[in-house]
């Protein structure tokens, strides 16, 4: 299973840190992502880091605010924001996949999801 946690609200400007943990599964043998879903809207692509943490992909609407990281000793895997703006706000989602694809950027590609957690954004 997986776990998202460190949502809450923040003014505009402000930063938050999101980490994901897993219990019953090493995460170190998958692709780990971020996903978001904003009130009314599809749930949209975040973040990757893939499996060794040498290779990350962003969203163009988070990249430069946005780093995602991953401790595989520890089973977990972070995303820190920082910029954050009030289109932000949503549920995020962690999510795990043994996707074998060099971006894996689809609600499809992955196998796991965690529960979200709520970022608000207030302008």
């Amino acid at each position: 299973q997986l776990q998202a946690s460190g949502g809450g609200l923040v003014q505009a400007g402000g930063s938050l840190r999101l980490s994901c943990a897993a219990s019953g599964r090493t995460l170190s043998g998958y692709v780990m992502g971020w996903f978001r879903q904003a009130p009314g809207k599809e749930r949209e692509f975040v973040a990757l880091v893939r499996r060794i943490g040498d290779s990350r992909y962003y969203a163009d609407s988070v990249k430069g605010r946005f780093t995602i990281s991953r401790d595989n000793a520890k089973n977990t895997c972070d995303l820190h924001m920082s910029g954050l703006k009030p289109e932000d706000t949503a549920v995020y989602y962690c999510a795990a996949t043994r996707s074998v694809a060099s971006r894996p950027t689809a609600q499809y590609d992955y196998d796991y999801w965690g529960r979200g957690t709520l970022v608000t954004v207030s302008s």
